[in-house]
């Protein structure tokens, strides 16, 4: 059973993005998409209205860099 995910669960969430999504390259996601990916994560619980521009940001990074580990 997968494990309850919040917004601020940065690193699970780009994890978790980088598994489901590895060819898609996160620089090319638009915020409304990133966050429709992050509601659709198994497991997470966040309220989808408690997300901001600043939270996407530090999550598209996070999965950039899981992006380029994969590489």
């Amino acid at each position: 059973m997968p494990r309850d995910i919040e917004w601020t669960d940065t690193e699970e969430i780009a994890i978790q993005l980088q598994e489901a999504h590895p060819d898609l390259d996160p620089l090319t996601v638009r915020f409304t998409d990133l966050h429709k990916l992050i509601t659709e994560i198994p497991g997470f619980i966040g309220d989808p209205a408690k997300s901001n521009e600043g939270l996407l940001e530090a999550i598209q990074m996070a999965w950039l860099e899981e992006f380029n580990d994969a590489k």
